[in-house]
């Protein structure tokens, strides 16, 4: 593979179990080829803002209670203290959501601030809409690459021609490791590059395992 460096731009909502398993993947990634990646917001509560009816009861109440405040969070720590920081908050947040098994609680989101080295008083925003422009301006950029009928999450990778191409996925459990991350890296570039490639697909026989985390 070429040993020159690729951006890779992923767009994740904490809540996700499934964007953090291929998030852990793309952490590895860097580690095995020339990958930088850079971290953005997408949000499953503006994503079926639209479909609440359409959803079911259990899944409808957390889009109304839980999955706003993560995201506000993340967004207002990037407004405030620039690109830089929503990787590492990313990781504090989805350790103690999924790893830990603390869920999206507000003591979850001031402890995982505090792990990031990042103020507390940053867990206030949850609860505001200050900083929602530019949640979905986030939002959409991500979306806007795949279309409405994937969730998260979103990966852009370089395409033959030089332009993105982007992905819903990959969902894998648990996250691969060494060459496995990389032989999986390899054929997502390998899929990009064929012109009208758009989607391999199985169906899910196990949950998210969190065990190599």
């Amino acid at each position: 593979m070429s040993e020159s460096r690729t951006t890779a731009d992923f767009w994740f909502d904490p809540l996700c179990p499934w964007a953090w398993m291929t998030s852990r993947w793309m952490l590895e990634v860097e580690k095995v080829r020339p990958v930088d990646v850079r971290w953005h917001v997408m949000s499953l509560a503006v994503l079926n803002e639209d479909k609440l009816d359409e959803v079911p009861p259990e899944y409808r109440e957390m889009l109304e209670t839980q999955a706003w405040g993560p995201v506000r969070v993340v967004i207002a720590a990037r407004e405030l203290h620039g690109d830089e920081v929503v990787g590492g908050l990313y990781t504090a947040l989805g350790t103690r959501f999924h790893n830990k098994g603390e869920g999206p609680t507000r003591t979850a989101i001031r402890e995982a601030l505090e792990d990031a080295g990042l103020p507390v008083s940053l867990a206030e925003y949850a609860d505001k809409d200050t900083y929602d422009a530019e949640l979905r301006a986030s939002h959409h950029e991500g979306i806007s690459k795949v279309g409405q009928e994937v969730g998260t999450p979103v990966i852009a990778v370089p395409g033959p021609d030089g332009g993105e191409i982007a992905f819903f996925g990959p969902v894998v459990t648990p996250a691969p490791e060494g060459e496995e991350a990389a032989r999986l890296w390899d054929g997502t570039l390998m899929v990009a590059s064929v012109p009208g490639f758009y989607e391999i697909k199985r169906s899910r026989t196990q949950g998210p395992d969190f065990s190599n985390l």
